[in-house]
C-alpha cells in the first residue's frame, strides 16, 4: 500500500483559515478528490470532532490516519474510498 504522503491529492492547512469556515472547505476539498486519493489536513488542534463529523456524513466514504498528533500541529490523512467511517 501506498504511503499517503506520496499519493495525496492535496495538503490542505487549515490553521490559518477562520474556525467557521474550516469543515466547509475540508468537505469540499475532500468531495473533490478521486476515489482512493489522499487529503493531507494539517491543524492546530487534534480534528476528532471532524471525524465524528465524517463517520455522520460521509460513513463507508473514508479512511482516517494520523500522521502527527501534536502537541503543536496535527497532520491526518483522509483517505476518499471505502474505509471505516
Amino acid at each position: 500500500m501506498a504511503r499517503p504522503e506520496a499519493d495525496a491529492a492535496e495538503v490542505l492547512d487549515v490553521r490559518t483559515i477562520p474556525p467557521r469556515d474550516r469543515h466547509p472547505l475540508i468537505f469540499q476539498t475532500f468531495d473533490d478528490l478521486d476515489d482512493g486519493a489522499f487529503l493531507i489536513l494539517v491543524n492546530d488542534h487534534d480534528p476528532k470532532p471532524l471525524y465524528y463529523q465524517f463517520q455522520a456524513e460521509r460513513a463507508g466514504q473514508f479512511t482516517w490516519r494520523y500522521l502527527e498528533q501534536g502537541p503543536e500541529t496535527w497532520r491526518v490523512a483522509i483517505g476518499k474510498g471505502s474505509g471505516q467511517g
